[in-house]
């Protein structure tokens, strides 16, 4: 499989590249990295494993928050064989797995606290011990955890480990979101609509010159994700050769023209139309919510990172806003 693209040509994307390559090449072996929901995340930390010594071994890949917390354990540290009833087999674990290479844990505030002194642990030893055995293995791992959200804010709320916290914030490498990069919009659009040309077949060939305006100018709240998610969107469900203003979503015209984010003033839109202080916040939270779903493609995870919370908190939310 090809490796993916690191597209962008702002000086902010530049810095990242360099850090990216400094950190790949070091001794480091936990690295932090910060970004919004959509900038990247995954992709920079398969960046720094693809130019460290280690691009022959493996990265895997995990999402802490996909993970139930009663079953954490087993699924990276693994299991010895009749541990439960159900083990027939001796699991490794995704820890013995990545020996050699990079295990990548995204969303790493998701991680119970019996979790995060585990890995605080291996950290510090490279050692790890499966459920239901009395020896440890040692094992040789790069640790590339990311957060989209301010972790100092977890561990001061006591959610996250401060030891944990300070061990992973040695090195870190920040990635900005999508509406400080300047034109990089326009690099990273270019480069999408060559992908989904060759993907479905099209011949689309650039954009009108409002879509340039339009595209700087939105606050782009799903970042990279949410573009690439947008301009799929244009490939599947229309037939011109190129991007043009009307295939541009209401929302994101809402915002552009309006000269803020779609939802900021919602509230007192509604308050001023007569509704309760209840209703108005209603109304704003299902348009916050909205945007975010609409942003992310509709995937409620991706939706619920934006939003700073909990899949399972995001349902809870939508239900009590009769959204689902």
């Amino acid at each position: 499989m090809p490796s993916r693209e690191f597209v962008g040509d702002s000086a902010a994307i530049g810095e990242v590249r360099n850090l990216m390559r400094r950190v790949a090449r070091s001794k480091a072996l936990a690295v932090l990295i910060y970004g919004e929901t959509g900038t990247g995340k995954g992709l920079v930390a398969e960046k720094v494993h693809e130019q460290s010594t280690r691009a022959r071994k493996p990265f895997i890949d995990v999402n802490c928050a996909s993970i139930p917390g009663d079953l954490f354990d087993q699924e990276l540290f693994g299991q010895e064989k009749g541990t439960i009833s159900s083990a027939i087999l001796r699991n490794n674990g995704l820890i013995n797995a990545a020996n050699g290479g990079t295990l990548f844990l995204d969303e790493i505030p998701e991680l119970t606290h019996s979790a995060q002194t585990k890995l605080l642990g291996l950290l510090d030893r490279q050692k790890f011990r499966r459920t239901g055995s009395v020896s440890d293995v040692e094992v040789d791992i790069r640790f590339i955890c990311a957060t989209n959200r301010i972790l100092f804010k977890e561990v001061n709320d006591g959610k996250f480990r401060n030891d944990l916290y300070f061990r992973l914030q040695v090195v870190s490498i920040n990635i900005p979101p999508l509406r400080e990069r300047g034109d990089d919009c326009l690099v990273l659009t270019e480069h999408f609509i060559k992908k989904f040309n060759t993907r479905y077949g099209r011949s689309i060939k650039g954009w009108e010159p409002a879509v340039a305006d339009i595209f700087r100018n939105f606050h782009w709240p799903g970042n990279v994700r949410e573009l690439e998610n947008l301009l799929e969107r244009i490939f599947v469900l229309e037939d011109e050769n190129q991007i043009r203003v009307k295939h541009i979503p209401p929302r994101i015209m809402r915002e552009v023209e309006g000269g803020g984010t779609a939802t900021k003033d919602a509230g007192f839109e509604a308050l001023s139309q007569g509704k309760s202080f209840l209703d108005a916040t209603n109304e704003f939270q299902v348009r916050l919510i909205s945007n975010a779903i609409e942003g992310s493609g509709g995937k409620l995870a991706e939706a619920a990172e934006a939003l700073g919370l909990s899949r399972h908190a995001l349902r809870h939310q939508m239900t009590k806003l009769k959204m689902r």
